[in-house]
This record gives C-alpha cells, sequence and structure tokens, in this order.
C-alpha cells in the first residue's frame, strides 16, 4: 500500500514536473501578456509538484515512525527472538561476506 502511494506520487510529481517545462519551454518563445500567463501557470505547476513532494515526505515519515514503534514493541515483548533473528542475519551476511 505504501510503495504504491510513493509510485502515484512519483509519477504525479514527474508528470507535473514535464509540464511545467514544457510550459516554460512555450513562455521562452512568447512575448507580452501571453508570455506571462503562461510563465504564471509553469509556476503554479511546479508550486503543485512541490506540494506533492512534500507530502510524499510527510507521509514517508509517518510510515517510518509507525514501523519504528512497531518494531520497538516487538522486540521488547520478544527480546530473545529478536536476538535470535538478528543473530542469524548477521551469520548469513557473515557467510555471503566471507564467500567473495
Amino acid at each position: 500500500m505504501l510503495e504504491n502511494n510513493f509510485n502515484t506520487v512519483n509519477t504525479d510529481v514527474k508528470t507535473l514536473v514535464k509540464d511545467a517545462q514544457a510550459l516554460l519551454s512555450a513562455a521562452g518563445a512568447l512575448t507580452g501578456e501571453k508570455a506571462e500567463e503562461v510563465r504564471v501557470r509553469g509556476m503554479r505547476t511546479l508550486e503543485a509538484a512541490l506540494a506533492k513532494a512534500q507530502e510524499a515526505q510527510a507521509n514517508a515519515v509517518v510510515a517510518g515512525k509507525e514501523m519504528a514503534a512497531s518494531a520497538d514493541v516487538y522486540v521488547k515483548e520478544n527480546p530473545w527472538r529478536s536476538i535470535a533473528a538478528a543473530a542469524g542475519v548477521g551469520l548469513l551476511v557473515g557467510v555471503i561476506l566471507g564467500r567473495k
């Protein structure tokens, strides 16, 4: 679910940035009132992309804190399982790095 949200936001931001680039490129060829209108639209598009990126960052921070709290509760409730899991991962990493 979280990865799907990040992919959606990432796609939205990329689309907004491409639209803003196209608008600002078009504004370079125009002069006068039309150019100013296109520049304003481009700035609005970039601001929307920035807002989406900040929203995604805030969501990631919240999700990270929730996962950390969940892991903390699990470790406190199951200390020996946590130690065994950490030792197992350490052993696995050691074996993999020892083969290279």
